[in-house]
């Protein structure tokens, strides 16, 4: 255990940091937006494109990683929301809450996390479900938060959530480095060069911003919440969602798909992962109760270090 916390401490570490520097002022508040524009469109897009073009194509297009972890997914979304649903969580705020508790930071923090624990051969299974949750999970939980009778209802919110996947540089990174992948291309060597130095970028850059993201979501938080709000939420993404995986990739094998115990591992680490960090800007964007999704997202992440860790070594 001693020796997976040695691996996992500078991760988190960083987070911590970009927590602390936003919570003293350190970083101006202002300044998040730009990291995170960063991160997102340039980073972490080559991070991507980097993992894709160097993995056989045949892991980025694996269809028993994608259905065991996408019916997880579903059942994670629904028992998050029959659970947390009552007079004052109605179907927006309970669906944003279902998209935490099945929707891990595997783009901002498992990518470079699960890499250095288990190798770039665990860099196929991680994108392809980066692709469940970004297009799948977030997609159905958006349009469950508008069965409340919002504007435009469920389907103007599946289109909108589907036109936010097309304006990701996230998913079309995937893809284009699973062509290169395929069809052999290799980028000229300076822009390589220039690609794979913003990739290198991605990690210490996109942990920093987590920590900053969440401290100022917390610092804007203008009303308590009790603890029954968010910490039940926090504890099924952490142990749940991961003892799903397990169990269900484990009768998977046995009923004979095609699936290996060094990929069940991988997606189990996955889905031990804390909540995304981006889920509070959705949930801003829809008119959710983001300070309660912060919460969760912030307890998930600091109890990570802990939960994160011992699954690593239980599983290896």
């Amino acid at each position: 255990m001693l020796d997976v916390l040695w691996v996992t401490f500078p991760f988190f570490a960083l987070v911590l940091c970009g927590y602390l520097a936003a919570r003293r002022r350190m970083l101006p508040l202002d300044a998040i937006g730009g990291l995170n524009g960063f991160v997102l469109y340039f980073a972490l897009p080559c991070m991507l494109y980097r993992f894709g073009s160097t993995t056989p194509i045949a892991q980025l297009l694996d269809a028993a990683v994608f259905g065991v972890y996408l019916l997880c997914a579903l059942v994670m979304v629904g028992f998050a929301v029959v659970v947390s649903f009552n007079a004052r969580i109605r179907w927006n705020d309970a669906s944003f809450g279902a998209l935490v508790a099945a929707f891990p930071n595997t783009g901002f923090m498992g990518v470079p996390l699960l890499a250095t624990l288990m190798g770039p051969r665990s860099v196929g299974p991680v994108i392809v479900l980066i692709v469940v949750d970004m297009v799948v999970t977030s997609s159905l939980c958006i349009a469950l938060s508008r069965l409340d009778g919002a504007k435009g209802g469920a389907l103007a919110a599946v289109r909108k959530a589907l036109a936010g996947v097309l304006t990701n540089p996230m998913p079309w990174a995937i893809v284009l480095g699973g062509v290169a992948s395929a069809v052999a291309f290799t980028l000229p060597a300076p822009v390589q060069k220039t690609a794979w130095l913003l990739a290198d970028a991605a990690s210490p850059v996109a942990l920093f911003t987590i920590g900053a993201v969440l401290a100022r979501a917390q610092m804007t938080v203008d009303h308590p919440a009790p603890l029954g709000d968010y910490v039940p939420i926090a504890l099924m993404k952490l142990v749940l969602h991961p003892l799903l995986v397990l169990v269900v990739g484990a009768a998977a094998i046995q009923m004979g798909v095609p699936l290996d115990t060094f990929t069940l591992t991988v997606m189990v680490l996955v889905a031990a992962l804390p909540s995304a960090s981006n889920v509070s800007l959705l949930s801003e964007r829809f008119g959710a109760d983001t300070g309660r999704i912060a919460r969760i997202i912030l307890v998930s992440t600091a109890a990570a270090f802990f939960t994160f860790s011992a699954a690593v070594s239980l599983m290896r």
